[in-house]
């Protein structure tokens, strides 16, 4: 048995809202609205301005609710990934607890530019046979509890896994949350903040090569948002072909993560034989991908870019992690931070 409106939410304990419901659906709905509820309260109600918001996050979130689309989980780098920015978290708010003062005062943001669904799948089985189920970085992000972050920003762009942030923020209300349904890149060029007055991490973990280099030199002029950044090698070593130049397409997208055509320096050009045409041909590897791409930040952000990183460098999915201060005046700090972190995870 179940309440149709939840008594948590005003339904009453009347026939007319009682449903038969299996124990897993009973379970799933909890004290939540049903979509065809969420839809005629708005229709009755009209409500205007966050009213409409809010009736549209509900709708989505209940859209999302029966189905089961936590993310899967991505084996080592997904955990590797995971635990750095944690450890980063944790150490970067209990060194800034006490920083804010009255005649410099700031508070704290973590931006999560694809938040995912806030949780993965792993290959690991509970003793009921369940895979176990390991949080994201935006619930350990939540869960920093020595100096919490005074607001926190989730962007995610599938619709599916934004119902589940959704989901995500209503179980933390006494949060300053922010849940975005957009793209990451044009969300954060168009961020209007008064970066005097706040201090953050950015967490830039893109589930491919979405990351554009206008959106890099953006977030280097804030100066506030300490930016740990994954660089998919793999990804791009894709799009740039070992023999001849890369079409079109791969060549607009390759200007875009670039920010110009700096990538070309990796093509040399080789004539095999006395008439034979020229061809492009591009060496083996990634460590020119690394080296021109890891340059350019340098450039940027000047001594808040730390040549330290962590470098996956096994699987199909090779990628390098790469982190840059934001505030210079926490260069130091920041950097001590981090090579700290990156030295527990360094071979032997």
């Amino acid at each position: 048995m179940d309440h149709k409106s939840p008594r948590s939410l005003g339904g009453r304990d009347v026939i007319d809202n009682i449903t038969l419901l299996c124990d897993p659906c009973n379970r799933k709905k909890s004290n939540k609205l049903t979509l065809h509820q969420i839809r005629e309260a708005r229709a009755s109600e009209g409500r205007m301005g966050r009213g409409l918001v809010r009736g549209r996050e509900m709708e989505v979130e209940a859209s999302t609710m029966s189905r089961d689309d936590t993310m899967n989980f991505g084996g080592p780098p997904t955990i590797e990934k995971l635990d750095i920015v944690k450890e980063y978290l944790n150490a970067y708010t209990t060194a800034l607890k006490y920083k804010p003062r009255k005649d410099n005062p700031f508070k704290l943001m973590y931006i999560d530019a694809f938040a995912g669904t806030g949780e993965y799948k792993s290959r690991q089985e509970d003793p009921s046979g369940a895979q176990v189920v390991i949080d994201g970085s935006s619930r350990r992000a939540i869960n920093i509890k020595n100096k919490p972050f005074d607001r926190l920003i989730f962007i995610e762009k599938d619709p599916e896994k934004y119902g589940k942030l959704l989901r995500l923020k209503r179980e933390n209300v006494h949060r300053d949350i922010q849940v975005e349904n957009c793209d990451a890149n044009s969300f954060l060029r168009n961020m209007r903040e008064d970066w005097r007055k706040w201090r953050g991490v950015l967490f830039l973990d893109p589930f491919g090569t979405e990351v554009e280099w206008k959106t890099i030199e953006k977030i280097s002029k804030f100066e506030a948002l300490d930016t740990w950044m994954l660089f998919p090698m793999s990804g791009i070593a894709r799009m740039l072909p070992r023999a001849g130049l890369p079409s079109e397409e791969w060549t607009k997208k390759l200007n875009l993560i670039f920010g110009d055509e700096s990538w070309k320096e990796l093509y040399y050009r080789r004539q095999q034989h006395l008439f034979d045409d020229e061809q492009h041909e591009r060496d083996r590897g990634y460590r020119g991908i690394r080296r021109i791409y890891k340059n350019k930040l340098k450039n940027l952000f000047e001594q808040r870019f730390m040549e330290e990183s962590y470098v996956y460098p096994t699987g199909k999915f090779r990628f390098e992690f790469i982190f840059c201060v934001g505030n210079p005046a926490g260069i130091r700090l920041a950097k001590k931070i981090s090579r700290d972190i990156l030295q527990k995870r360094a071979k032997p």
